[in-house]
């Protein structure tokens, strides 16, 4: 599992929310988990995952956003494709390289990750997002959903079986 959680300020209380859920998923012995958080610079707080406190405490909220290049990182740390899933969490505001995004979400898909992108973990409703990106993911065949804190372990545990994903209407 990857959770690659976008840093950048609107992103707030989904970076809470990985923070913990990241914590609980490294707890589980039979699944591996890595966390990756990004701005325009990318950092992977994997070995903080025991304590979610000291993973909320190597986050910075704020600054632009590079997608692109939190993937290529995630994407060079795939060892076993057919048995991993990437959770990227963002509002899809890409301040990189758009195509290059796509090419390398296409590139782990065709690899045999699955791939799932959230465009937030929070309670609120509906979250601000590019649309575009959106999209443009759904094209390659990767959902793109708000979800919520409570729906988010049904979502991962069907992500991690290869069953359709509960996404919420809306």
């Amino acid at each position: 599992m990857v959770l690659c959680v976008d840093q950048s300020g609107s992103m707030a209380a989904s970076v809470v929310h990985a923070a913990v859920f990241g914590a609980v998923l490294a707890s589980l012995r039979s699944l591996s988990t890595r966390l990756v958080v990004f701005d325009t610079a990318v950092a992977d707080l994997t070995e903080r995952l025991d304590d979610p406190v000291d993973v909320l405490f190597g986050t910075r909220l704020g600054g632009g956003t590079d997608i692109n290049r939190a993937l290529a990182y995630c994407q060079s740390r795939i060892t076993r494709p057919a048995d991993t899933v990437v959770v990227l969490i963002s509002d899809l505001y890409e301040g990189g390289i758009r195509d290059g995004m796509l090419k390398r979400v296409a590139a782990m898909k065709a690899s045999g990750a699955q791939f799932v992108s959230l465009l937030a973990l929070s309670d609120e409703g509906a979250p601000a997002y590019d649309r575009e990106h959106a999209a443009a993911l759904a094209a390659l065949g990767v959902p793109a959903f708000a979800c919520t804190p409570d729906l988010f372990p049904e979502v991962m545990a069907a992500a991690l079986e290869k069953r359709p994903l509960p996404i919420p209407e809306g």
